[in-house]
């Protein structure tokens, strides 16, 4: 079982199978065709409260995400906002999964839609990164790190002082993506994770 935090809890919904919508122009060509990441598979609150890192590395588990062609996510400012046309939508509604080509009529942050590993599970990254450092090391000493790393903390949190969410400062999803080996490079950094949004009940065939 893989590691989603709980704060970011997903619905699951069922959805018949779609047919690939091909298109010979690579919109999303500045996002990397996989995402390879090391996911803890304990729980964060598990791990905020082990001394013993050695529990974290044992418990982990290499995740690899396929960008996938023929579709894309749009990212709305508010929930529940009205999308014809979408075949899934996640994060009660503020992310919307359409096929085909975007155009230059579409209101919201895009981004591309990928695939994980081996099951095809639909997974849209969201551009916030998971960060933990080793026990006893406060994100907020880090502040100045992080930035130099071009990212910014968006949340912390108060039951692991040694975690937090990062956002990329140009607030770009690409950027998120690109910027995560200038992040694994700081010193005691445990984890990193981008956050991946993942609708397990549908399939996209190949």
């Amino acid at each position: 079982m893989f590691y989603f935090p709980s704060e970011y809890f997903l619905q699951v919904y069922s959805l018949p199978l779609i047919a690939e919508v091909k298109f010979q122009k690579d919109y999303f060509s500045e996002y990397p065709e996989q995402i390879r990441v090391d996911v803890a598979r304990t729980s964060l609150r598990d791990a905020a409260r082990t001394t013993n890192l050695s529990d974290h590395r044992r418990h982990r588990t290499a995740v690899s995400y396929t960008r996938k062609p023929g579709y894309y996510a749009v990212h709305y400012n508010q929930p529940s906002t009205v999308t014809p046309g979408a075949i899934l939508q996640l994060n009660d509604g503020a992310i919307a999964v359409f096929p085909g080509e975007p155009n230059e009529s579409e209101q919201g942050t895009l981004s591309p839609i990928y695939t994980l590993q081996p099951n095809g599970s639909v997974a849209v990254p969201t551009g916030l990164v998971f960060i933990r450092f080793a026990e006893g090391v406060d994100v907020e000493s880090e502040h100045e790190v992080i930035n130099r790393a071009g990212y910014k903390v968006v949340q912390s949190l108060d039951y692991a002082p040694h975690a937090a969410w990062l956002r990329a400062q140009s607030g770009n999803i690409v950027d998120a993506i690109a910027g995560i080996r200038q992040l694994e490079a700081i010193p005691k950094v445990e984890n990193i994770e981008p956050q991946m949004l993942i609708e397990t009940g549908l399939r996209l065939r190949r």
